[in-house]
C-alpha cells in the first residue's frame, strides 16, 4: 500500500474517531520517526501524545472562550508595587486554584481604578490554566440576566446553568444600584455557598453594601455567606487611570 493511500486512510479514520490532533500531526511524526529509526511502539506513543496535547489545548481554549473575559489580563502585567496593600504571595497562591478546589471565595475591595478588575481577570485566567471552569460578568449584567430569567419563568434553569462553573467572577458590585435584581443576586450567591467559588470586586466597603441591595437584613445575610471561607484583599492606592492621565498630561506639556 503506497504512502498516499495510507495517509488518506489515516485521515479518514482519525476523522471518524474524532482525533484532530493525530490527523494534523501524524505525517510530521512519521517523518521524524523514520529519520531517527524509532520503533513502531515509539511512533504510536508520539501519535497518542499529539492527540492528548491537542485535546488539552482545545479544552483550554474552550474554557477561555466560555469565561467571557472582556480583556485578557495576566498576573505578569499587574504592578504590585503600585498597590502595596495587596500581598503578592497571597495572589500567586490564589492563582494556583486551591481556593477553587476548596470552594472558597475571594473579595477585592478598593476605590475605582486601583486594579481590582485586572487582578480578578488575571486570577480567573490563571485558574483556567489550572483546570477550572470560570465565568466573568458584572454585577449589573448578572442582576439583569436574573431578572429576565425570572420574568420568563426560567430562573431555576438559569441558576442551574451556573452549577458547572467552578469560579463565578462578579465585577463592579456597588457601582450601580441593583433595584429589584438585588434579592435575585442574593439568591445567586446563596445557591453557590459552599458549592462553588465566587470572586467579587467592589468599590464599597462592606458597611455600604446595603446601599446596593437596599435591605440591611438581606445584606447582612449575604455578607455572612460571602465572607465565610473567603480571602479578602483591600486595594489602597491611586487610580491607575488617574496616573496615566497625569502622565499623558505631563508629556503633552513637555512637548509645548
Amino acid at each position: 500500500m503506497n504512502s498516499e493511500v495510507v495517509a488518506a486512510q489515516v485521515k479518514l479514520f482519525t476523522q471518524e474517531l474524532k482525533m484532530p490532533g493525530l490527523r494534523t500531526h501524524f505525517e510530521e511524526i512519521a517523518r521524524e520517526a523514520r529519520g531517527t529509526g524509532e520503533s513502531h511502539e515509539a511512533y504510536l506513543v508520539a501519535c497518542l501524545r499529539a492527540e492528548i496535547e491537542s485535546r488539552r489545548e482545545h479544552r483550554l481554549q474552550d474554557r477561555l472562550k466560555q469565561a467571557r473575559f472582556p480583556h485578557r489580563k495576566t498576573l505578569d502585567e499587574f504592578d504590585f508595587t503600585l498597590v502595596p496593600s495587596v500581598p503578592k504571595e497571597e495572589v500567586l497562591s490564589l492563582a494556583g486554584a486551591e481556593f477553587v478546589r476548596a470552594r472558597e471565595n475571594v473579595i477585592l475591595l478598593g476605590a475605582s481604578g486601583t486594579g481590582k478588575t485586572h487582578l480578578a481577570q488575571a486570577i480567573g485566567h490563571a485558574v483556567i490554566y489550572a483546570g477550572a471552569r470560570v465565568r466573568f460578568t458584572s454585577a449589573v449584567a448578572l442582576a439583569q440576566e436574573l431578572l429576565a430569567a425570572q420574568d420568563e419563568h426560567r430562573l431555576p434553569r438559569y441558576l442551574k446553568s451556573w452549577q458547572k462553573t467552578d469560579l463565578a467572577i462578579v465585577d463592579e458590585l456597588g457601582y450601580l444600584g441593583l433595584g429589584p435584581g438585588g434579592p435575585l443576586l442574593f439568591q445567586f450567591f446563596a445557591e453557590r455557598y459552599e458549592k462553588g467559588s465566587v470572586l467579587v470586586t467592589s468599590n464599597l466597603e462592606f458597611s455600604r453594601w446595603s446601599e446596593v441591595f437596599g435591605d440591611p437584613v438581606l445584606t447582612a445575610a449575604l455578607l455572612d455567606r460571602l465572607t465565610h471561607h473567603s480571602h479578602i484583599l483591600v486595594f489602597e492606592g491611586e487610580s491607575y487611570r488617574f496616573r496615566e492621565s497625569q502622565k499623558q498630561k505631563t508629556r503633552s506639556q513637555a512637548k509645548k
